[in-house]
C-alpha cells in the first residue's frame, strides 16, 4: 500500500501542497480515511461534504472563514470533483452563495465567485455510485486558473446572473441560464428561506441560491489537462 504522511500544519507553499495532493493520487478513500483516523461513510446521502473535508484534513487545509479561499495564503481553492470512468464529471461543482440583498457596488472582479476559481487545485475521485465510498480511488490532482477566454464568458455568466437579481427576477433564474456558470437553489431543505429582492422591489422570501460550475465546463478542463486520456 502506498503510505502519505498527514500533515502537521498548512503548506508553505504551492510545490508543497502539490506533494501532499499527488500523494494521495491511486489511494482509495478508505486506505486515505484509516491513516486519518476517521470513518467512511456506507454511503454520501447524509453527508455529502464528507468526502471535501476528508481531503481537506490531509492536505492541511486551515479551517478558517468559508468566504476564503481554502488555502488562503497561497490563493488557492481546493475542489473534491466526482467523475466516472473515463474521467467525465458527474455533478456540477459548487463555488459559493450568491447574495441577494444589498446587491449594489458589487463587481466582478472583488466577487466570491472570482476569488474562488482564480486558482484551483482540482482532486478527482471516482464517484460510481455502485463503488463502496471506501473502495473509490482517487485521480491525479491539477492546479488549474481559468484562461482569458475562460474567464470572460464565467464573467458574462455572472454578471448576467446578478443584474436579474437585481431587477428582482430571481424567481425566473433557472438552472438553464448561464453558459459556464448557473444558479441554483442551496440549501439543506426546502424550508430554509432567506430574504431577496422582489420584482416590484419589495422584499421577499425564497431559498438561498448558491453558483455552480457545470458539469461540462469541468469535464472540459479536466479532459484538456489529461490530454482526453483516461484517469
Amino acid at each position: 500500500m502506498k503510505i502519505f504522511n498527514m500533515p502537521k500544519a498548512e503548506p508553505k507553499s504551492i510545490q508543497e501542497l502539490m506533494q501532499r495532493a499527488e500523494a494521495l493520487a491511486g489511494l482509495t478513500l478508505g486506505e486515505v480515511a484509516e491513516v486519518a483516523g476517521v470513518r467512511v461513510p456506507v454511503n454520501f446521502k447524509r453527508e455529502k461534504g464528507w468526502t471535501g473535508q476528508l481531503i481537506e484534513l490531509c492536505l492541511g487545509a486551515s479551517a478558517g472563514s468559508k468566504t476564503q479561499q481554502d488555502f488562503a495564503k497561497l490563493g488557492v481553492e481546493l475542489k473534491t470533483i466526482p467523475i466516472d470512468n473515463i474521467g467525465k464529471p458527474l455533478e456540477t461543482t459548487y463555488v459559493c452563495y450568491a447574495p441577494l440583498t444589498d446587491i449594489a457596488g458589487i463587481e466582478w472582479q472583488t466577487s466570491s465567485v472570482k476569488n474562488k476559481i482564480q486558482q484551483v487545485l482540482w482532486m478527482p475521485i471516482d464517484g460510481r455510485r455502485e463503488i463502496a465510498p471506501k473502495d473509490r480511488c482517487i485521480a491525479t490532482p491539477l492546479l488549474w486558473s481559468p484562461s482569458t477566454a475562460q474567464e470572460n464568458q464565467l464573467r458574462t455568466d455572472w454578471e448576467e446572473l446578478m443584474e436579474m437579481i437585481a431587477l428582482g427576477q430571481i424567481e425566473s433564474i433557472t438552472a438553464r441560464h448561464g453558459q459556464y456558470l448557473q444558479l441554483r437553489p442551496k440549501a439543506a431543505n426546502g424550508n430554509v428561506l432567506t430574504e431577496a429582492i422582489g420584482n416590484s422591489g419589495q422584499v421577499i422570501h425564497t431559498r438561498p441560491r448558491g453558483f455552480y460550475l457545470r458539469k461540462e465546463f469541468t469535464g472540459k478542463i479536466l479532459s484538456t489537462f489529461f490530454n482526453h486520456g483516461e484517469l
